[in-house]
């Protein structure tokens, strides 16, 4: 609708139904702000993006605008009529209202202050200040008339008039009317302003035509003007169709009027300039308007009854005051209701974009911030991944050679050990006895002190070298490692290796490796057969041998036995007796006797039987010192030939194992290190995770900022507008 189609106090309704919509945006609106930044204040992960301050004081801007909202929906224009005693205000007033509403009459009859406004009910009521109960509109002259009033209200008591607004086109457009006592009757004339004045649009006061402004009613509005900045003030000259019985002084009396009424407004009072006076300036009659106005209710003529000679002239100057009135508070009380609650809220709005804007910047800045940060952890996070890539096959190739160098050390160690095990073994004591239980224990005791002590000796000549060389690698791979971690961790790396100690075990295990070793004690001739042959053919070559010539013999003996009896002569004889020996001695000796016979007849048979007394001499020097201790030394040598035979062929598989134990000590502190470095690209990818997060949640930040900033913006430009239609009014 434009604002020249509708009345003059509709633009006042209009106005403020305008400015509680605005209102009513910019309190959710700052409501919405006040979650955003309380949010964004209490999130750990955007800290200093909004602070304290700024959540107190939009906290505080809610609350005002909250108040500010409630107090816009109880405004409304408000004309308060002030004179003395019986000059005509309530009757002004009834004329306004086109009905005696109020108690009007000669003397003194409004004994407190009446407000007049509108309700949308069809029945008119009246409520005091002391209670919210409705009465009944006929006790009004009981409550305020002066005349029949109740001794429980005083003059500043105020009692609320409720007139439907179907019965006066006034009320309908928020507009009250207050009536006052008359300002010659009493004192409290402080107390009246403050408490009825304060919120007044427009001062009506009401003179005697019949006299003039009288120094009591110049006071008062002094008073007001003390505590209004300027206030608007229009004088109507009641009782002005007295002047109809003195027309011959009408015009002089007017023209007194007039001036001393600008007067009082311009010189003294101050609140309108000399050209504008003269238009807040009235003579009129409200008796004559309201009568004229009850009749044309009843459906009677505007003139009837006795209304004095010129009473159209007085009808079009209280119809020209309507007019001027109705234009002047509408535009003023806009201003006066609105302005400043216009210009608080433009305040408002204009520091919750300053603190969108100090948020949107703190948030950016945050933003860029998280970002180099994150740069930074992905950047550090690719290095650590590609550098231990290529530390592990580093460290991997020198974990393999520090192995095969320990390997070797090993190797060698245990070789030395090898060739040195008879003198180990000399020195060996135990009880021996050839019994069969005996010798079990004697070489399960001999195992354990050969390897306790070959043991022991490789520990001295490999353990400690072999511990300084893995702590001094692990210190290596440490400081390859260490540049991969965070700070914190690096200091607490050392814990991770020195938590265990490594201890080289040489596991010879020969109760196993010599677990089928068969010693032979059983007496042996040294001039034997069976010694000769193994001392010239070796043992496997000798053993074959006497396999063969055992065979030959058995056949040679059997056909003897069987074959045709002939005559023995001596070489037959001599064989004779050979074969008895071997069955004497053994197969050994009896193979030296047919080596003998062989001879026998190159070198005669007397130095045959020395020879044969002679080695048989031998043969039992040998067997009568074949004692226990030749046994336990026979066996020692036996065990030595045997061990070192079998420990020759495993000792590769020895030092193999040493290495291998080198080798898994080192791939576990490597673990334990890579553990590390494991845990440490999780942290950077828990980081990183966590960055983008909160950079999400910035950038949301931001958005929403943004957004409402765009918001006040356009809240800006309601109130702009607000302004433009309705605040700045050119002054004519």
């Amino acid at each position: 609708m434009d604002q020249e189609d509708i009345s003059p106090l509709q633009h006042f309704v209009v106005a403020k139904r305008t400015i509680c919509a605005v209102f009513d945006q910019l309190l959710e609106f700052v409501t919405e702000c006040s979650q955003f930044v309380e949010e964004t204040y209490k999130n750990d992960d955007l800290q200093r993006v909004a602070v304290e301050d700024q959540c107190l004081q939009i906290q505080l801007y809610s609350k005002k605008l909250a108040t500010i909202k409630e107090v816009l929906a109880r405004r409304h224009m408000k004309v308060a009529f002030f004179g003395r005693t019986s000059n005509g205000k309530s009757t002004v007033i009834n004329a306004m209202l086109r009905e005696r509403v109020l108690p009007s009459g000669i003397g003194h009859t409004t004994n407190c202050f009446l407000s007049v406004e509108g309700t949308d009910g069809e029945q008119a009521y009246l409520m005091t200040e002391d209670s919210d109960e409705r009465k009944s509109i006929k006790t009004v002259n009981q409550l305020a008339h002066a005349l029949h009033m109740d001794h429980s209200l005083d003059s500043g008591c105020l009692v609320r008039v409720f007139w439907p607004k179907t019965k006066c086109a006034l009320l309908r457009d928020d507009l009250v009317l207050m009536d006052s006592p008359g300002t010659d009757v009493n004192s409290e004339l402080d107390s009246w302003i403050d408490k009825f004045c304060l919120d007044a649009d427009v001062f009506v006061l009401v003179a005697n035509s019949e006299s003039t402004i009288m120094n009591t009613e110049k006071h008062f509005f002094h008073k007001v003007n003390e505590r209004i900045s300027k206030p608007n003030i229009f004088i109507l000259n009641n009782r002005w169709d007295a002047s109809v019985s003195e027309p011959e002084y009408m015009e002089d009396v007017r023209r007194q009027h007039m001036n001393r009424s600008v007067a009082f407004l311009v010189e003294e009072l101050k609140v309108v300039d000399l050209a504008q006076a003269p238009d807040r300036i009235f003579f009129v009659s409200a008796k004559e308007v309201l009568s004229s106005r009850m009749h044309r209710a009843q459906g009677m003529p505007e003139t009837g009854g006795a209304l004095a000679e010129g009473f159209q002239e007085r009808l079009r100057e209280f119809q020209s005051f309507e007019r001027t009135f109705e234009e002047f508070i509408s535009q003023s009380a806009v201003k006066t209701k609105f302005e400043q609650h216009t210009l608080r809220a433009w305040q408002i709005t204009e520091s919750v974009k300053a603190i969108m804007d100090a948020i949107n910047i703190a948030s950016a800045e945050k933003k860029v911030l998280s970002l180099e940060e994150r740069e930074a952890l992905m950047d550090r996070l690719e290095f650590v991944r590609n550098q231990l890539n290529f530390l592990s096959e580093d460290i991997k190739d020198k974990i393999r050679a520090f192995a095969d160098k320990v390997s070797a050390q090993v190797s060698s160690a245990l070789v030395e050990e090898i060739s040195g095990l008879s003198l180990l073994v000399d020195d060996f004591c135990a009880d021996f006895s050839p019994s069969p239980s005996a010798l079990a224990l004697y070489k399960s005791k001999l195992l354990v002190y050969v390897e306790e002590r070959m043991v022991r000796n490789l520990a001295t000549r490999c353990s400690s070298s072999i511990t300084g060389s893995v702590l001094s690698s692990q210190g290596d791979i440490m400081d390859s490692i260490r540049p991969l971690l965070p700070p914190a961790a690096r200091g607490q790396l050392h814990q991770h290796v020195s938590s265990r100690k490594f201890n080289m075990t040489y596991d010879l295990n020969l109760a196993t490796l010599c677990a089928d070793f068969q010693e032979d004690i059983e007496f042996q001739f040294s001039l034997g057969l069976t010694a000769l042959v193994n001392r010239f053919l070796g043992p496997v070559r000798a053993k074959q041998a006497l396999m063969i010539l055992d065979q030959n013999f058995k056949v040679c003996y059997c056909f003897q036995a069987t074959g045709p009896s002939a005559p023995q002569t001596q070489e037959e004889l001599a064989m004779s007796v050979a074969t008895g020996l071997v069955s004497l001695t053994s197969r050994a000796s009896m193979g030296m006797l047919v080596i003998g016979g062989m001879v026998w007849r190159a070198v005669g048979w007397r130095i045959i039987l020395l020879s044969v007394s002679l080695y048989g001499l031998l043969y039992l020097y040998e067997k009568f010192t074949w004692t226990n201790s030749s046994r336990e030394k026979a066996l020692k040598q036996q065990f030595v030939d045997y061990a070192t035979q079998r420990m020759q062929a495993i000792s590769h598989i020895t030092s193999n194992n040493c290495g291998q134990q080198v080798q898994q000590e080192m791939v576990a502190v490597f673990a334990r290190m890579c553990q590390q470095v494991d845990k440490s690209e999780m942290e950077l990818e828990t980081e990183i995770r966590q960055l983008s997060a909160k950079i999400q949640r910035l950038e949301s930040v931001q958005r929403h900022s943004k957004t409402l900033r765009h918001k006040a913006t356009d809240l800006e430009s309601q109130l702009e507008a607000f302004s433009v239609q309705y605040l700045q009014v050119d002054e004519h």
